[in-house]
């Protein structure tokens, strides 16, 4: 549980004096910029790709001003749950919330830290079936309707020849070299997205509400915007990996590591949206034509980065497991066998889920709101001495009451009104028949309708 035992440093040297790491444990360490590439790299995955169609869920003016909002809250937690760390003498999430709540805390969390890699699991599998089906279709001479090709058989076929193997390492660490590659992929696929609002926007039609400031689902919205900017769980590690550790340089590292992350996370929204408005999905990549070779190298980006990230996501649920239930310690048998029964389950759970958007809807209210808005500011709020009206103390119970509303509404909401999801269809303005949508009001048609007009191709 990490340095329970040590004495916490006092209140007034939070600004740098004491660190949570002993001197003899600076070997390795790395420098502010590196830290900074780290968490940009941890924030900007694959929750990405979820962020236009939040701009739908809760209007793009309000849908702004919300991913600004969350990017704030964010900063504040991260830098919150070293300042707990410091207070309490933790160096892991899992020993502060032990330290400050005890073995009930340190269960809920362990369940929270499970279900959020899981979920994720589960997303990448969908992700990687929707994406690399399109992939093939593309290739000459292969018949769209080969069952070889289908979703359900490429997430299985992904599942046994790469993601299986890859997970039953015990050590992982060699995989932490696709962080640069996730980085230059997702830099790729913004340039995709940035091109198509470009050239494919004016050929798309506008629906009525697509300028309007603020819908009903904005709390849902809330939810995806978590789950793309949540890195709590790799904040200790970042912390410690740092020359001579302080909350003074954490603060500096995360505010720098935000800014650049809610720059390139705004203007993935914005054209993402801008390009389909109200026909924005939860996978941005299912709006876009199948004929479309850019996007569809694109897609091949995107899916080799979240199968690479995949095993990374499965060792954290078995870790989860292997602490809670065995000590820590797996034997080789039971290592085997709990990695098998976590993939055959998220993949079962893939195959029968073929929507993005929900999943990424579930996985912001259950999982990214508690570990965002809620734990750091009931663990500061527990070990923090100082007097009510504090800033960081008012923040917090602001925050407690947020997240609870967040994740509870959001999950409600997530289940009575989900969100129409047109998985595998080619969109209507990409088909080759030629019929004019300029004077058609697209969303006042009813769902089936829209995606029997046709447009020109656009995109040969």
């Amino acid at each position: 549980m990490g340095y329970q035992g040590r004495r916490g440093p006092a209140q007034e040297d939070l600004d740098g004096r004491e660190t949570l790491v002993s001197e003899h444990e600076n070997e390795g360490k790395s420098c502010q910029s590196a830290a900074v590439f780290n968490v940009v790299n941890s924030i900007i995955g694959s929750g990405i790709i979820g962020l236009p169609y939040s701009m739908k869920q809760a209007g793009f003016p309000l849908g702004i001003l919300l991913l600004f909002w969350v990017s704030y809250i964010t900063d504040f937690s991260l830098v919150l749950l070293i300042k707990g760390g410091a207070l309490s003498g933790t160096d892991t999430y899992q020993s502060l919330v032990s330290k400050a709540f005890g073995f009930t805390g340190y269960l809920l969390l362990s369940v929270l830290q499970f279900l959020y890699p899981f979920i994720a699991m589960i997303s990448y599998n969908i992700i990687a079936g929707d994406t690399l089906s399109k992939v093939f279709q593309r290739i000459p001479g292969v018949d769209p309707e080969n069952v070889f090709i289908g979703r359900h058989f490429i997430i299985v076929l992904a599942t046994v020849s790469c993601t299986l193997p890859l997970s039953l390492y015990r050590d992982v660490a060699k995989l932490g070299k696709i962080s640069f590659i996730s980085t230059v992929l997702t830099t790729l696929i913004l340039g995709i997205v940035i091109t198509r609002v470009i050239s494919l926007s004016p050929h798309v039609p506008k629906t009525e509400d697509a300028w309007v400031f603020a819908k009903p689902d904005a709390i849902q919205a809330v939810g995806v915007m978590s789950f793309a900017l949540i890195c709590h769980h790799n904040c200790f590690l970042v912390y410690g990996s740092l020359e001579e550790p302080t909350v003074a340089k954490w603060s500096r590292i995360i505010h720098m590591s935000l800014l650049v992350s809610v720059s390139i996370c705004v203007l993935f929204a914005t054209c993402g949206y801008l390009t389909f408005t109200g026909f924005t999905q939860g996978d941005l990549f299912e709006n876009y034509c199948r004929s479309d070779d850019l996007v569809t190298f694109g897609r091949f980006c995107y899916a080799i980065t979240v199968i690479l990230t995949y095993p990374i996501e499965c060792l954290v649920t078995r870790e989860v497991i292997a602490n809670v239930f065995f000590g820590g310690t797996l034997s080789s048998a039971f290592h085997i066998v709990i990695t098998m029964v976590i993939i055959a389950v998220a993949t079962m759970v893939s195959l029968l889920i073929d929507c993005l958007g929900i999943v990424l809807e579930l996985s912001g209210a259950l999982c990214a709101a508690p570990l965002i808005f809620i734990i750091p500011s009931a663990c500061y709020l527990k070990v923090s001495e100082e007097p009510r009206t504090h800033l960081d103390k008012v923040m917090s119970c602001v925050l407690l009451p947020v997240g609870a509303v967040v994740m509870v509404c959001g999950f409600v909401m997530a289940i009575t009104n989900p969100q129409d999801c047109t998985h595998g269809q080619e969109m209507f303005y990409c088909l080759p028949d030629n019929f004019s949508l300029t004077n058609t009001s697209a969303s006042s048609l009813p769902l089936p309708t829209q995606h029997s007009i046709v447009n020109t191709s656009i995109l040969q």
